[in-house]
């Protein structure tokens, strides 16, 4: 299955689970939220861990960008959040036009007297309508974590728990104050993966395909980061035909 059918697939899988939960799930468990927590200070503070995700994703990219112009090689942390901070930034704008394609209303009354589930009963889909009051799907702090975290977790493997403990953690806070439904952090985060592979694959690529982008960008007998951001001389490269996890997702196998 080549890289493109994966991803149909989960997109198919993901749309399967957004009206599933659509149909069975998210008006009752908002429901319940609302009466078994009505005051959810500790879930509300777990939706604030991807605050600082965006102004920090601008400002990494401009002080990676001028390092760049200096001619100084990234270092695989360097890299790292490039691709963060480009991941993000892209799922930022993607989200916000799907956003106003999807206009659903939100679980809870926030802003403006917005439109909700639990204040006026109002609970569904409104194509292309916009405003405020009618962006609950996808969620936006999903598919900003996503959009980090799935980069992480191709660079650092290793981490994956902590990663994985990360996103849970910021879905758990959102359906637990009635900030989004949980449809809407399924669409989240199919959204913020999707970034966050595409733009990975996207540098493996270029990097691949730019004639002298080592030496012109790493300088004469610098290591050359793979799309992992792994450090290891240029002459050296991995049999793509020996490595199953290259077909299956388009990056080598991350070995530490």
């Amino acid at each position: 299955m080549s890289m493109l059918q994966r991803w149909l697939l989960s997109l198919a899988v993901t749309a399967m689970a957004v009206l599933v939960s659509y149909e069975w799930l998210d008006r009752p468990l908002a429901l319940f939220m609302h009466r078994a927590f009505p005051h959810p200070q500790a879930f509300e503070k777990l939706t604030h861990i991807p605050d600082p995700l965006v102004p920090l994703a601008v400002i990494g990219f401009v002080v990676l960008g001028l390092r760049a112009l200096a001619a100084r090689p990234p270092s695989r942390l360097e890299t790292a959040l490039l691709l963060c901070s480009v991941s993000l930034i892209m799922a930022e704008a993607i989200k916000t036009q799907l956003k106003f394609v999807f206009g659903r209303t939100w679980p809870d009354t926030w802003t403006h007297n917005n439109p909700s589930l639990i204040h006026d009963g109002v609970f569904g889909f409104n194509f292309f309508h916009g405003g405020e009051g009618y962006a609950s799907f996808p969620s936006g702090h999903t598919t900003v974590t996503c959009a980090v975290i799935f980069v992480l977790w191709i660079f650092y493997p290793r981490l994956k728990a902590l990663w994985l403990l990360i996103v849970l953690a910021v879905a758990v806070g959102l359906v637990g104050a009635d900030y989004h439904f949980l449809g809407d952090v399924f669409g989240g985060a199919f959204l913020g993966v999707s970034t966050g592979w595409m733009v990975t694959l996207l540098w493996n690529r270029a990097r691949v395909m730019v004639p002298g982008w080592e030496s012109n960008h790493l300088g004469s007998g610098a290591p050359e980061p793979d799309a992992f951001g792994l450090n290891r001389s240029s002459s050296v490269r991995p049999r793509a035909s020996a490595d199953p996890e290259s077909k299956r997702t388009g990056f080598p196998l991350t070995r530490e």
